[in-house]
């Protein structure tokens, strides 16, 4: 089994998308790709946005002889948009995928009216290729009946983890489950892997983490301690104290726990957590976004100073 992780926050994107090959299967989980739109007022930084470009583009080259995508959920940053702004995924950017790739979602849960029709416009794009995760009868890949998007019965809704299995590896992608629940973990330690990929909690919501926190920290330890490598990332590294976070849990665990840029063996990207930095060491040219959306502008003079100023800047 061979794992690429393709786009998420310590490689300078919202996302968690990964690529799995094995046998003559490809499986692709959530290709999707976001820039939060507006942070701390500030709009992405031209280097977010050059870095979410090329990210996108290998998104695009490797879904075209992918042989099965999996849509964990049917938020923003982990699927294709019929309408989607530059810096998103669209799905009219899939139409080179292969005719028989099957496309995996769940169609039976009930969603929110934004969340349906996000579902309703994958469904009518790729039609007959739609199927859904209880009709799956493969036996080296499998999905979980569908978990709490971080804690029950918020409007966040549901995820649905994948199960992947080489011989006795097995890969967990638990996507956005956020540790904030006990028996979600409880149900990933059953499946007995050997590397899981997850979302940790939102630290970057200050308010919304109180009292919070402490029990994620928990539930991230002793999942790490029933699985070789805990890879944590998405929602947990929008702040750079999540990686404090995950020296401080790495220290605790008798197992490894990495971030995905860790994982890919790359410095770590965490753009969207330096964005104010960003906007004051490399200042941004006036309606930067408009320019660009226009195609009036670009990002080369930015990515290029990026180069020269940041050492561990590799894109």
């Amino acid at each position: 089994m061979k794992i690429d992780i393709i786009g998420t926050e310590s490689l300078g994107v919202r996302g968690l998308s990964v690529v799995v090959k094995l046998n003559n299967r490809k499986i692709f989980i959530d290709p999707g790709i976001a820039l939060g739109y507006l942070r701390r007022g500030l709009s992405p930084h031209p280097v977010q946005v050059g870095v979410g470009k090329i990210i996108k583009e290998r998104i695009i080259n490797e879904l075209k002889d992918t042989t099965d995508i999996v849509f964990s959920h049917f938020h923003g940053d982990h699927i294709p948009f019929l309408e989607a702004n530059p810096y998103q995924l669209s799905i009219d950017e899939m139409k080179e995928i292969k005719k028989d790739c099957n496309i995996w979602m769940d169609l039976k849960s009930e969603l929110s009216v934004k969340m349906e029709k996000r579902r309703t416009d994958l469904i009518l794009a790729f039609k007959n290729n739609i199927l859904d995760f209880k009709e799956n009868e493969n036996s080296f890949f499998t999905f979980s009946n569908p978990v709490p998007h971080g804690e029950n019965n918020t409007h966040s809704g549901t995820v649905t983890m994948t199960k992947i299995i080489d011989n006795e590896f097995i890969f967990v992608h638990a996507s956005d489950i956020q540790f904030s629940l006990e028996e979600t973990v409880d149900r990933i330690i059953e499946y007995k892997p050997n590397l899981v990929l997850a979302s940790g909690p939102p630290i970057y919501l200050e308010s919304f983490m109180k009292n919070k926190l402490d029990i994620a920290l928990k539930n991230i330890i002793k999942l790490s301690n029933e699985v070789d490598t805990l890879i944590i990332d998405h929602h947990f590294l929008r702040n750079e104290e999540g990686i404090e976070y995950l020296i401080k849990l790495s220290k605790e665990s008798k197992n490894e726990i990495v971030c995905a840029a860790d994982y890919m063996q790359i410095n770590k990207h965490l753009l969207e957590a330096k964005r104010t930095k960003f906007h004051e060491d490399i200042p941004v040219e006036e309606d930067f976004q408009e320019l660009y959306f226009n195609n009036e502008t670009d990002v080369k003079k930015y990515m290029s100073i990026a180069k020269e100023k940041y050492k561990w800047f590799q894109y």
